[in-house]
């Protein structure tokens, strides 16, 4: 049924079905832990042959009720919730690399994640090579090595609001036996569905959009089901072939097209945890409601903000995809023809103290670490979330020192456009 329903159904219906008498809302559970009767039963559920819940960090019906409705949303077959944006990318990449891997990734990604993949994975053993996404498909080609595992991307990147050709990025994953993972946080699944381009993993900041209302942190991984496995299995051990910490278990072969995300709970939240709090899913689930609604007035107030600092004498540049001049309009057209998101990247003529002047003078617009919520926010990347990048680091991630990232909100337009005014007739 789930899947027939359109996607505001779904933000509202899908993952939880109340029966006669049960709560229309998803509930809360709040336990660690699951009773039984039989020890028999819960040594099956240990050993994977049966299913069920005996211990939050592994499953909990409040998080696989949220997490079974982002699958839907994006049309995959399996979701696992965590705890953060960056435990979701971590978690996705290493699900399937090892010590001596290797994996290729667009260089315009969100800060915290080109430190994850450049620095943290390097200290266990995992490569990574930077491309730009513009670069030829032989450029990006010469990026592979025969231990590359994965290529990674995000649909709108964060801060830049560069707009990713998934197509390009799938047909050159495939041409080396990796899947495609793309970070789908800014348009989410309202706007687009990378699985429907090509690409075989989806990651989100839940924190993001789908909560909407700065709530919880939280993210979450979506298996398309798409990635034949197999057909790479001297690249994948770890999915296709015994797991002796499960009796010799092999996930591909034991849960098919489930495979990627079992070995996910199975052994790596077995292991290292980064789960959500119930409290934290039920948060969640109550933005997700709301997802279509707001992912339209997001964009709707943004393209009106867009136009305006464009024709705006004290505004050096701006790039949103929704701009007919913008480098990317053609291809937001094609991959996201109902609109992007409410993130506008640009620039004011001046230095980095003009950036910081004019945002120091706003007055109902709010300047946090946030983004992409209910209100609208701003933020100076170089200053602040990428201040850990040099010059050079930042120019390689596609970050100017004057980008400003504003996140449009939904208040009313007019309020928004009053409070930018007044902050550009101080600079």
């Amino acid at each position: 049924m789930e899947k027939k329903l359109k996607r505001g159904s779904l933000c509202v219906q899908a993952g939880y079905k109340p029966k006669n008498g049960e709560p229309i809302e998803l509930p809360i559970i709040q336990s660690t832990t699951f009773k039984y009767d039989d020890s028999d039963e819960m040594a099956q559920l240990f050993d994977l042959k049966k299913e069920g819940y005996f211990y939050t960090r592994l499953q909990n019906p409040t998080n696989d009720a949220v997490a079974a409705k982002i699958a839907a949303l994006e049309g995959g077959v399996g979701c696992v919730l965590t705890s953060s944006g960056q435990a979701a990318n971590f978690y996705a990449v290493f699900n399937i690399c090892e010590a001596g891997s290797h994996i290729v990734t667009s260089n315009e990604i969100y800060g915290g994640t080109f430190n994850l993949f450049g620095v943290t994975l390097k200290k266990l053993g995992i490569d990574c090579t930077f491309v730009s996404p513009e670069a030829s498909e032989e450029e990006i080609q010469a990026a592979f090595r025969p231990n590359t595992r994965a290529l990674f991307g995000e649909t709108i990147s964060n801060p830049g609001c560069a707009v990713l050709d998934i197509e390009k990025f799938a047909r050159i994953a495939h041409k080396n036996g990796v899947p495609l993972i793309v970070d789908n946080t800014f348009a989410t699944p309202i706007n687009c569905r990378p699985f429907e381009w090509g690409a075989d993993i989806v990651t989100h900041s839940t924190t993001k959009y789908m909560d909407g209302m700065a709530t919880q942190v939280g993210g979450a991984i979506v298996d398309s089901g798409n990635f034949p496995w197999l057909d790479h299995a001297d690249k994948f051990p770890g999915l296709c072939t015994p797991d002796e910490s499960y009796h010799g278990l092999t996930y591909v072969k034991a849960f098919g097209k489930l495979g990627y995300t079992t070995k996910l709970v199975a052994q790596l939240m077995r292991d290292l945890g980064s789960i959500p709090a119930p409290q934290n899913s039920f948060l969640l689930n109550l933005g997700l409601q709301t997802l279509h609604l707001r992912m339209p007035q997001h964009c709707k107030n943004a393209q009106r903000i867009a136009e305006f600092l464009h024709d705006n004498e004290k505004v050096a540049w701006v790039h949103y995809c929704g701009l007919k001049d913008d480098r990317y309009y053609e291809r937001g057209q094609k991959y996201l023809p109902n609109g992007s998101c409410g993130v506008i990247a640009f620039g004011l003529k001046g230095t980095r103290e003009t950036a910081i002047k004019w945002m120091d003078s706003l007055e109902m617009i709010n300047i946090v670490t946030h983004v992409a919520d209910a209100r609208t926010c701003v933020l100076h990347p170089a200053s602040h979330t990428h201040r850990q990048l040099s010059d050079e680091q930042l120019r390689e991630a596609g970050v100017a020192p004057d980008l400003i990232r504003l996140s449009v909100g939904i208040e009313d337009v007019e309020d928004i456009l009053d409070d930018i005014r007044q902050a550009l007739d101080k600079i």
